[in-house]
C-alpha cells in the first residue's frame, strides 16, 4: 500500500515512517508537514493511505481529510494523535482508524490491514463527537490541470457566479469551483458582501466605490486593475457597510 505521512513534527513523521517502511507490502511514498501539504502531495503521489495527524498549523487533520475526501479517488485517513481516551472512544464508534502516539508497529500494521476510506457523513459525525467544530474553511479548493489547488480564503478579493460555474479570484490568478454563491455568502458572510446577484467581494480588499459611466456604481478592490459593477439595489447596502469599516 502507498501511504503518505503527514505530521507537523519531524520526528514523528521520521518515526512513522520507519514504522511504515518496515512492513510488508507498504511503501511510503512521501511526506508532508501540514494538512495543507498532505493535500497536495496527495494530489500528486496518489497514496491508498494516509497517516494524518489532527493538531497542525496552516490547516489541521480533519480539514485535510475532508478535502481528500472530495478526489475521485480518495484515500483512506488514520487519524495519528495524541487524544485521551474519551477521544479515542469516539473514533472507535465511528469506525475511523485512530493510533494514540507513540505509536507501534503493531497497531500500525493493524491500522493499516483495516484501513478505509472515510466519507463525508463520518467526518462530520467525527467532529461532533470530539466537540470540536472545525469551523469554516481556511481554504478554497479548486481542482485544475495542476491537480488540487488550494487557495487561502484571506487572499480571494471576489467570488463571481457564470453559469455553471463561480470564479474565485485571488493574488495568483482565478479558478473556478462548482459551488453557489449563497453557500459562499452563508459561510463568510461577515468577510464578503454581496454586490451583485452574481458577485461577492471581500471587505479586506474594498477601497471603494465610483460612478461609471453610464451611471453605474462600480467598487474598486486593492490589488485589481479591473472594476466589478455593483448592482442598484446593493449601492445603499453596500455604503452602509462602507461606513462601517
Amino acid at each position: 500500500m502507498r501511504v503518505l505521512v503527514c505530521d507537523d513534527e519531524k520526528p514523528a513523521r521520521d518515526r512513522l515512517t520507519r514504522l511504515a517502511d518496515g512492513l510488508e507490502g507498504v511503501d511510503v511514498v512521501g511526506e508532508a508537514a501540514t494538512g495543507r501539504e498532505a493535500v497536495r502531495e496527495a494530489g500528486e503521489l496518489r497514496p491508498e493511505v494516509v497517516l494524518m495527524d489532527i493538531r497542525m498549523p496552516d490547516m489541521d487533520g480533519l480539514e485535510a481529510a475532508a478535502y481528500l475526501m472530495g478526489s475521485e479517488q480518495p484515500p483512506a485517513v488514520i487519524f495519528c494523535t495524541a487524544y485521551d481516551e474519551h477521544a479515542l472512544q469516539a473514533f472507535r464508534v465511528h469506525a475511523v482508524d485512530y493510533l494514540l502516539k507513540p505509536v507501534n508497529r503493531e497497531d500500525l500494521s493493524t491500522a493499516i490491514a483495516r484501513a478505509r476510506t472515510l466519507n463525508k457523513v463520518q467526518l462530520a459525525a467525527l467532529g461532533r463527537e470530539l466537540g470540536e467544530e472545525s469551523g469554516r474553511r481556511q481554504y478554497i479548493s479548486a481542482r485544475t490541470h495542476k491537480g488540487i489547488e488550494l487557495v487561502p480564503v484571506e487572499d480571494i478579493r471576489y467570488f463571481r457566479a457564470d453559469q455553471k460555474y463561480v470564479t474565485v479570484r485571488y493574488s495568483e490568478g482565478e479558478v473556478l469551483i462548482d459551488e453557489t454563491l449563497k453557500n459562499l455568502e452563508d459561510e463568510f458572510g461577515d468577510m464578503f458582501v454581496r454586490i451583485h446577484r452574481n458577485a461577492l467581494i471581500s471587505l479586506k480588499y474594498l477601497e471603494g466605490m465610483e460612478m461609471a459611466t453610464g451611471g453605474q456604481h462600480q467598487v474598486r478592490l486593492r490589488g485589481l486593475d479591473e472594476r466589478l459593477t455593483v448592482s442598484r439595489r446593493h449601492v445603499a447596502g453596500l455604503r452602509r457597510v462602507m461606513q462601517q469599516l
